[in-house]
C-alpha cells in the first residue's frame, strides 16, 4: 500500500466527521468498542479482520475481555490516508450488522 498520499490536518477533521466515534490520537484514528462479552468482542475482531485483510489494510487491535480498540494508519505512508477512513466507515458499518 504505498504511493498514496497522506491527509493534511483539515482533510482528517473533515474525514473523522464521517465516521462517529473515531478519534485522532497522534498519527492515527482510535475507537474502542464495548461487546457484552469475550465472545461478542473476538467475533466482531474476526470480522474486521476478514473486511481489513480484504482491504490489504490492517488495523492495530487491542482485546481486554469485552473490549476492543483499534487503531489506523496507514504506516508505509507516515499518516492517514483515504484509506484509513474508509477501513473505519466498513468496520462501522459491521457494528450495525
Amino acid at each position: 500500500m504505498t504511493g498514496m498520499a497522506t491527509l493534511s490536518d483539515t482533510e482528517v477533521k473533515a474525514a473523522l466527521a464521517d465516521v462517529p466515534g473515531w478519534e485522532l490520537a497522534g498519527a492515527d484514528i482510535v475507537k474502542e468498542y464495548k461487546f457484552k462479552d469475550f465472545v461478542g468482542a473476538m467475533a466482531f475482531v474476526n470480522r474486521v479482520a476478514d473486511r481489513a485483510e480484504a482491504a490489504n489494510h490492517h488495523p492495530d487491535i487491542d482485546i481486554r475481555w469485552n473490549k476492543v480498540r483499534l487503531a489506523l494508519s496507514t504506516h508505509s505512508e507516515g499518516g492517514l490516508t483515504r484509506n484509513d477512513f474508509a477501513l473505519a466507515t466498513e468496520i462501522e458499518a459491521l457494528v450495525g450488522s
